[in-house]
């Protein structure tokens, strides 16, 4: 009986989370699937820290933007425990108890109240991601390419590769590889970038579109070597310049 009752009370859970991203959430509820833990932490974006509802499951984390606290959120993100890897970051002047928190796609400082639920946290992530690991024959060295940090607009005046000023008509950017408050100027270049989006051209500094061509031109030279023959006609870049 008490087994029914945890396993009701759990899908009621499930259930309210996956109602207050309304239908522009993904489907959250599956039989196997337990909250394992929720909350209010801050998010450090583009445009500086923000509040986000996180809810901890033993599959998956999902965060979203906080329309009524508790009952609606909205912008759900869902990223698979396997996929996560939690970096332990030192107390600044303006943020304490954070932490990083990498993944393929998207990779974000996060903040919580105290020291003691920033621990709770990342120590109930890694406990659901091993139990993850372990049920699918996985290893926690397992190779894979991680988004880099969006530095905040706020934390650069100037672009940060040719140090243009930025102003009201010199807007800013961020280069999707390394992260980078950039000008338009150099901003320009696109590249697909297969670990954030496989098909979609997305902004890059100069710097790294150079660094990511390599890659392409070393990966293309490794495939002649090894089956004789070219296949420049896979090379997924563009050189085309932003039309905003």
């Amino acid at each position: 009986m008490d087994q029914l009752m945890t396993a009701q009370y759990n899908l009621e859970r499930v259930q309210a989370v996956a109602r207050s991203f309304g239908s522009s959430g993904k489907r959250l509820l599956r039989q196997d699937r337990i909250l394992v833990r929720e909350g209010t932490l801050l998010k450090q974006s583009r445009r500086g820290l923000q509040p986000k509802a996180f809810f901890l499951f033993n599959d998956v984390l999902v965060y979203g933007s906080i329309v009524l606290n508790g009952r609606w959120h909205k912008k759900q993100q869902i990223f698979p425990l396997e996929n996560i890897l939690l970096e332990d970051v030192e107390d600044g002047a303006r943020l304490k108890n954070q932490w990083l928190i990498r993944t393929p796609k998207k990779c974000f400082y996060v903040s919580a109240a105290s020291y003691e639920e920033k621990k709770a946290w990342i120590e109930n992530i890694e406990d659901c991601k091993d139990k993850v690991l372990q049920s699918r024959s996985r290893s926690r060295s397992c190779s894979l390419d991680f988004a880099g940090p969006m530095i905040p607009e706020q934390a650069s005046v100037a672009c940060m590769r040719c140090t243009s000023k930025f102003t009201k008509i010199q807007r800013r950017y961020h280069c999707r590889k390394c992260g980078f408050v950039v000008c338009s100027t150099c901003s320009r270049k696109r590249v697909v970038i297969k670990h954030i989006d496989p098909t979609k051209q997305l902004r890059v500094c100069p710097t790294c579109h150079i660094s990511l061509n390599k890659d392409v031109h070393n990966s293309i030279r490794m495939r002649w070597d090894s089956a004789g023959k070219s296949t420049e006609e896979e090379m997924e870049y563009s050189e085309e310049e932003d039309e905003d």
